[in-house]
């Protein structure tokens, strides 16, 4: 490459960095040649620009404007996760130890190869290999992430499954046919939130109202099989996740309730970011009086779990 074209794309390329437009015939006659030259120099920078994406993470684009008559510079996204945003990530999923370690990883791996600009990967590997390395995976030593898609895949379609499910409190592989709405994620364990579609089964429950689902843990599901039959839900009747999440407690099925207890901590923080539909109904020189609806038993357990600092007061 000749010096006259190193000064000039640098040239233009500074001009584009710099937030300017670039008019091909402006750029021809200052460099004394043709609009065609002035298009090759453009479309080297695109080419540079396609390149550095790599390293960067950063997609960058050469845009003509009409409005203009010119091109100009356009950072269209970042695409890949910063170096803090990849590093928490990271954090958030071993901490989570729901997967074996052999499978933990490997996700680690694709995540960082796939979303870390090469020359920060190291340096989030560096951070992350102690934990990664006493890696505590969990008891169950289940591989279920194929059946959790195929599961994925019946609720996207509204479709029947049947599954056989090992049971914790006796162990006992038990057949069930349900309507499965939603997959979610709980301490350490990932969960088949569905409504059981044999009335037989569904007279011995506590709650046998439809609008509780009943809730499979993945791991324990033994065998799957999707229906050709599907269901129909209304929109208005639709299963919400998010609203389901705000009230449940380590995924202990039940009933919706109104609880209220005093707190007498200091961090009521950490209270309401555990139950999201709490309020506080007062502050007294006592502590926190708190009011919130949950779902389930798991709350019991919940209560019980913070000792002295909650008195319940009503549910």
């Amino acid at each position: 490459m000749d010096n006259g074209k190193v000064d000039r794309t640098l040239g233009i390329y500074t001009k584009l960095l710099g937030g300017y437009s670039v008019n091909k015939a402006e750029e021809a006659q200052q460099y004394g040649v043709n609009e065609r030259t002035i298009q090759r120099d453009i479309d080297d920078i695109r080419n540079f620009l396609e390149t550095d994406m790599t390293n960067t993470g950063i997609v960058n684009s050469v845009v003509y404007d009409r409005i203009e008559k010119g091109y100009r510079l356009e950072q269209i996204y970042q695409l890949k996760l910063s170096n803090s945003e990849i590093l928490a990530i990271c954090k958030i999923l071993l901490d989570s130890r729901a997967f074996k370690k052999e499978e933990m990883v490997s996700v680690l791996d694709k995540l960082i190869s796939c979303c870390v600009p090469e020359k920060n990967q190291k340096l989030v590997k560096d951070l992350i290999a102690n934990e990664e390395f006493h890696y505590v995976e969990p008891r169950h030593q289940s591989d279920f992430l194929d059946r959790m898609w195929d599961i994925g895949q019946a609720i996207r379609n509204c479709m029947f499954i049947e599954i056989d499910y090992e049971r914790t409190k006796d162990k006992k592989v038990v057949h069930r046919k349900v309507k499965p709405v939603a997959i979610m994620f709980s301490e350490y364990y990932f969960y088949l939130t569905a409504f059981i579609d044999d009335a037989e089964v569904k007279k011995d429950f506590d709650v046998i109202n439809d609008s509780f689902p009943t809730i499979y843990r993945v791991d324990r599901i033994k065998e799957i099989n999707k229906c050709e039959e599907h269901f129909h839900i209304p929109y208005s009747s639709r299963f919400e996740e998010g609203e389901f999440r705000k009230r449940i407690q380590f995924m202990i099925g039940g009933k919706i309730e109104k609880i209220k207890f005093w707190y007498l901590g200091n961090d009521i923080d950490a209270i309401l970011d555990r139950l999201p539909t709490a309020k506080i109904l007062s502050v007294e020189e006592k502590g926190y009086l708190v009011e919130a609806e949950v779902f389930g038993k798991g709350i019991d357990m919940w209560i019980r779990s913070q000792g002295n600092l909650v008195e319940l007061i009503d549910s």
